[in-house]
């Protein structure tokens, strides 16, 4: 019981102390999103968080624009994937993954392609709320990255 507590304060502690963006969408609505830049943060993601308000998200920055593959084991809740290429004009959009769980198996489990440098999770139905489309322009400034 006492490693799990030390699990949770770490988990917190890792996701407060993660750097983070501001994001502009289409619609000009403002996203704060985590950044997740190493591959520690980038495998963890949003694993295991239960609420996403829609004014927040996570971008994955990597150091390359390539293929990607999100692999969705143990997200709680449904999301929008966007795909963002290095001159941040989205590649392509996934719209409401389903969550999974620790018990899905993990042939169940979906697995979410795409191109870019960037990718941003979004709560699900944020991205047709707010115009985000391929093509679509996002406005953000990474004071640690270019």
């Amino acid at each position: 019981m006492k490693r799990f507590f030390l699990f949770i304060l770490l988990t917190l502690s890792v996701a407060c102390a993660q750097p983070k963006a501001v994001i502009s969408l289409p619609d000009q609505f403002i996203i704060n999103a985590r950044i997740a830049d190493t591959d520690k943060t980038r495998e963890h993601g949003l694993m295991f968080v239960k609420h996403l308000p829609e004014n927040e998200g996570m971008l994955f920055y990597f150091d390359e624009e390539a293929e990607h593959v999100f692999w969705m084991k143990n997200t709680l809740i449904d999301l929008d994937i966007i795909f963002i290429s290095a001159d941040k004009t989205v590649s392509s959009v996934e719209h409401q993954v389903p969550h999974t769980y620790t018990y899905t198996p993990d042939s169940d489990v979906p697995r979410v392609y795409g191109y870019g440098k960037y990718v941003l999770e979004l709560p699900a139905k944020t991205a047709a709320k707010h115009g985000i489309t391929r093509g679509s322009r996002l406005t953000f400034d990474l004071e640690k990255h270019p």
